[in-house]
């Protein structure tokens, strides 16, 4: 006969599991699921009241002021047309190089990740701009997709992420060193994915024709968009993560820090519409919005996890079979890849930190390498085959001609180098964890 636990544990997690798969939205799952755990465990009228209020505390956390804040900074960024003016500062320095569009979208991708807390922003953004040009110049539509979609993936490595300060916030991680610890990483792989490009055209040129008839400039004008865009821009970069780094801010601090500059620079370039600002603010509520609405039903669905037993149980089963750290950290990890292929980022989160988060605290495993490691595996769960969600919105801005066949095809040499990071970030922690020590 099953024990009390195991039947909360089934009832809990394979309740909203089932629900998820039949397509109910993330917030609506956790919230049905999260009504009948608490009657049932929680003592019935009482244990409902005591869900309202957890709700609203879950929501109302400071540390979670950090999320709009992050939004805003892409969408102002975006909606005032400097991410054009990013992309065309980056373009006039990389010239002459095998596939140098697609290098273009990865260094520009990279800059965006820096200064905005929306993936899916990014890939739009880039898979509307630049994806046409290069199917226009002859870029064959495997070699056009691929680099936009795996660089939007990055964008929740590299700080400011929406995601990350999530992440952070409900595992209890420290959200400061996250944030910095993902930098390296996220990092790592824009440059592989650099190298990935240039070898693949180099080896195959008919993927990616050479372009002539791109005017050259020299001299001072082929640098000023640099000083007069890029380097400005990627000066909120430095901001916020110098003030993270250096404590002298709070992760909410610097998120309003960055949010603040990146107003004065759109107002400086003469950017900032009425309009303009109007539409960033829309997106952010949005965004943010649907956020914590998640946030409601993940952090009492925790509460009652851990109040039935469940969470308890599973842990003392999974410590208690004598395997390695390494072992279970490898097999928690493949769980996050495995649920990626079928749900969205926050739902792994929501399924997986009330029973992970236990087991990694109970054997002393150090939660910032832990952290990164869950990011990368999120970060491969938007590029996974076949509902991943940066699939899904490349298939949204891409032309009729390039095909779902196409946009799987291009995915595969990005999630295998993703998957690489991983094995690395595993066997090397430092990767994760020695530019948070080093800056202390």
């Amino acid at each position: 006969m099953m024990s009390g636990w195991v039947i909360a544990a089934w009832l809990m997690l394979g309740g909203s599991t089932v629900l998820l798969f039949i397509g109910m939205p993330v917030a609506l799952t956790f919230i049905t699921v999260n009504i009948v755990g608490a009657w049932l465990y929680m003592g019935g009228e009482a244990g409902l009241a005591q869900l309202a209020r957890s709700s609203v505390s879950s929501v109302t956390a400071f540390s979670l002021t950090p999320i709009p804040l992050f939004v805003l900074m892409g969408e102002v960024l975006f909606h005032t047309g400097l991410a054009l003016k990013v992309i065309e500062g980056i373009e006039r320095l990389i010239r002459r190089l095998p596939g140098r569009l697609a290098v273009v979208a990865v260094v520009a991708g990279t800059v965006f990740s820096a200064i905005s807390g929306s993936t899916i922003a990014t890939t739009a953004m880039l898979g509307s701009l630049l994806l046409p040009v290069m199917l226009s110049k002859g870029y064959h539509p495997t070699l056009a997709t691929g680099p936009i979609m795996a660089i939007g993936a990055v964008d929740m490595l590299i700080p400011p992420s929406a995601l990350t300060v999530l992440l952070g916030s409900l595992s209890g991680i420290s959200i400061s060193k996250l944030l910095i610890g993902g930098v390296l990483p996220g990092v790592i792989l824009s440059a592989a994915f650099v190298l990935w490009i240039v070898l693949r055209v180099r080896i195959s040129p008919h993927l990616a024709p050479a372009t002539e008839d791109q005017p050259m400039h020299t001299g001072w004008e082929r640098w000023r968009p640099f000083f007069a865009y890029v380097l400005p821009t990627l000066s909120i970069f430095g901001i916020v993560v110098g003030a993270l780094a250096q404590g002298w801010a709070t992760p909410t601090e610097c998120a309003a820090l960055g949010a603040f500059a990146t107003l004065v620079l759109a107002a400086l370039y003469r950017a900032l519409t009425f309009e303009a600002l109007l539409k960033a603010l829309k997106g952010t509520a949005g965004i943010s919005g649907m956020i914590l609405f998640i946030i409601l039903g993940a952090t009492t669905f925790a509460q009652i996890l851990s109040f039935s037993g469940a969470s308890n149980g599973l842990v003392q089963l999974i410590t208690g079979q004598g395997w390695s750290t390494g072992a279970i950290v490898a097999g928690m990890m493949l769980m996050l890849i495995f649920l990626g292929i079928f749900v969205d980022q926050v739902s792994m989160m929501m399924i997986t930190l009330p029973i992970f988060m236990p087991i990694v605290q109970s054997l002393g495993i150090d939660p910032v390498w832990f952290g990164v490691m869950f990011l990368i595996c999120m970060q491969l769960g938007l590029l996974l085959p076949p509902h991943g969600l940066l699939l899904m919105t490349m298939r949204g801005v891409a032309p009729p001609q390039v095909t779902m066949a196409h946009i799987f095809r291009a995915v595969v040499p990005y999630v295998v180098m993703s998957l690489l990071l991983l094995a690395a970030v595993f066997w090397l922690p430092q990767i994760a964890t020695w530019l948070p020590k080093w800056i202390g």
